[in-house]
């Protein structure tokens, strides 16, 4: 089916140094491949076979209309006057609807738009900003009809995913005696997803809009240990100093948990295993974000037009001509993660004001399969797949069930109107540092 067949995009060279292969259905970052110093790493966990992630769900693919949980039943919804109504259904317990129902935006296929059918979300001075030979990139779009799982409104979101190369940068590898903590650091690409939507009606309708990638990363899976390396030693930084406060079936309760009065949720680079919770991690992260404000998650629909352009600075390679880093209006990272043993790390700049972290504490080794790169077997059910601790998913969104929070009334509310625009961006650089594995 061609849902379940991989598009690939990949850097321009000889043996690329990132490379994404994306499955049109439920949007899904099915490989994340790494070339670093003559080794191949995918740095994604998920099954072997495209189609494993029917039954293995949530595993890299987008979460929509909704992402995390918000409590089953019926709700008033109000933005900038417009008025609304959605029933939402339980998919996890009788109470909680969890990443946007039943069948949510992870379960559908989605369409790679084309030169005859092309994005009409992105401007076109948005779109000549990737016109160039060290960027590659594909839009997919998805029509979620009126009442789809309960939501109000005819929904039109297309999703941007793009690699931009790093730019110019001297880059030699050392000899192993000499690959030690002092290498230098380089920049090997960056995937940039951006999400836009809006409503397709003529009457005035609101819904909620709130979109993440459900990417889970192991930077040392593909050394292929027995058993699976787990994530425990990897360290993470979050731009964080509280994590939500979380009620019956994990439901917000909109109030926040200070990292100085729980030290296990303050994320300031130690590894993870560090404090580890008994069940893992499975926690909202509200992010000091305010550098982001300037990048705003919607816009009024009147100010789209062919000159408009969000993207400019998203998509800049990380150095320049000359060698020197770049960032033009972007934010700091929000994020880090990264492996002392492959060297890899991930940084994370968004828009967004929080961030989901998962340590896979749900996953069942006898479930679901685990990819061959990352020393499984690839086959469903055969006992070898991924265990709890074994991935940490960053799912970057705005706070959970925002809308039902009376103090964010008119502001970061996760709505849309029919007036506005939904813009939702996250970037994540890749960086090496070679060390003697």
């Amino acid at each position: 089916m061609a849902e379940f067949k991989p598009v690939l995009l990949a850097l321009p060279a000889v043996t690329p140094s990132l490379a994404v292969e994306i499955l049109p259905f439920g949007l899904t970052i099915h490989r994340i491949i790494v070339q670093a110093d003559g080794h191949t790493h995918d740095i994604v966990v998920g099954p072997e076979a495209p189609q494993g992630h029917i039954t293995q769900k949530y595993v890299n693919t987008i979460i929509g209309r909704t992402s995390n949980r918000i409590p089953a039943g019926t709700h008033a919804i109000e933005r900038n006057g417009v008025t609304g109504e959605i029933t939402v259904k339980a998919n996890e317990g009788p109470n909680v609807s969890l990443h946007g129902g039943i069948l949510g935006f992870d379960s559908l296929p989605w369409t790679e738009l084309t030169a005859e059918n092309p994005p009409t979300l992105f401007s076109e001075a948005e779109l000549g900003n990737l016109a160039s030979p060290n960027t590659v990139y594909t839009v997919f779009r998805l029509i979620s009809p009126d009442g789809d799982e309960g939501y109000q409104g005819k929904l039109v979101t297309e999703v941007l995913v793009a690699l931009i190369g790093p730019g110019e940068q001297g880059r030699k590898y050392r000899p192993p005696v000499e690959a030690q903590s002092a290498s230098p650091e380089f920049d090997l690409g960056s995937i940039v997803l951006t999400y836009r939507a809006k409503l397709d009606e003529e009457k005035k309708v609101v819904t909620p809009v709130n979109l993440t990638q459900h990417w889970g990363f192991n930077l040392e899976a593909s050394l292929r240990d027995e058993p699976l390396a787990n994530v425990k030693e990897h360290t993470l930084f979050l731009k964080s100093d509280r994590a939500a406060k979380l009620g019956a079936g994990s439901l917000a309760t909109h109030e926040y948990l200070l990292a100085t009065e729980y030290p296990a949720h303050g994320h300031n680079g130690k590894k993870i295993g560090e404090l580890f919770p008994e069940n893992g991690y499975d926690d909202y992260y509200l992010l000091q974000n305010e550098a982001a404000s300037h990048i705003p998650t919607r816009i009024p629909l009147s100010s789209f037009n062919s000159k408009f352009d969000l993207i400019k600075d998203i998509v800049l390679p990380s150095n320049d001509a000359q060698g020197k880093p770049t960032r033009g209006n972007r934010p700091a990272p929000v994020a880090e993660l990264a492996s002392a043993r492959t060297g890899i790390k991930l940084t994370f700049d968004t828009n967004q004001h929080g961030v989901m972290f998962y340590s896979n504490g749900g996953a069942n080794p006898a479930a679901g399969a685990r990819k061959k790169i990352h020393g499984g077997s690839g086959i469903k059910d055969h006992g070898d797949a991924y265990g709890p601790g074994t991935a940490a998913f960053l799912e970057f969104h705005e706070p959970i069930s925002a809308f039902l929070d009376p103090k964010n009334k008119d502001g970061e509310d996760s709505l849309l109107t029919t007036d506005e625009l939904y813009h939702n961006y996250v970037r994540l650089d890749v960086k090496f540092r070679q060390v003697d594995q």
